[in-house]
């Protein structure tokens, strides 16, 4: 791989943007357009931009597939967490309101809510980064 300043220089003043846009897409998402998943894969993107201008082996130093797993698992945790806490208190799965309503804490269900969007978020970054991982591995790049 031939390399590149330009692109190398622009992606490291791009990335952090592009993961902070993320984060807001994610936590966004419980009152307007946007969410976990979009977050999430807005996210991803920032990690494809680094192979692309770094190479795989590069990127899988600082982001490997241990922490791609430790994010998968506290991303489902998250999630199923507050699910199953719901179920336990008697409401259905992601019932918010009985969670709030149990414990009388006043709008807990907008901090759950986004609880629930992080969590989706980190799934889908972890998920989509491993794929991407995988999808270049497969061209012939070695880690």
């Amino acid at each position: 791989m031939r390399e590149n300043v330009v692109i190398r220089t622009v992606s490291r003043l791009a990335v952090p943007f592009i993961q902070v846009f993320a984060l807001y897409v994610i936590v966004h998402g419980a009152s307007g357009a946007g969410g976990g998943f979009q977050g999430g894969v807005v996210f991803a993107s920032s990690f494809i931009l680094m192979t692309i201008a770094f190479g795989l082996s590069s990127v899988k130093k600082r982001f490997n597939n241990k922490w791609i797993m430790i994010c998968s698992i506290i991303g489902i945790t998250i999630y199923a967490g507050i699910g199953l806490l719901c179920l336990i208190l008697g409401g259905n799965y992601l019932e918010y309101g009985i969670i709030e309503a149990t414990l009388g804490i006043p709008h807990l269900h907008g901090y759950l809510l986004d609880a629930v969007e992080v969590g989706i978020g980190i799934t889908v970054m972890a998920v989509m980064t491993s794929i991407i991982y995988d999808m270049a591995e497969r061209r012939g790049e070695s880690p």
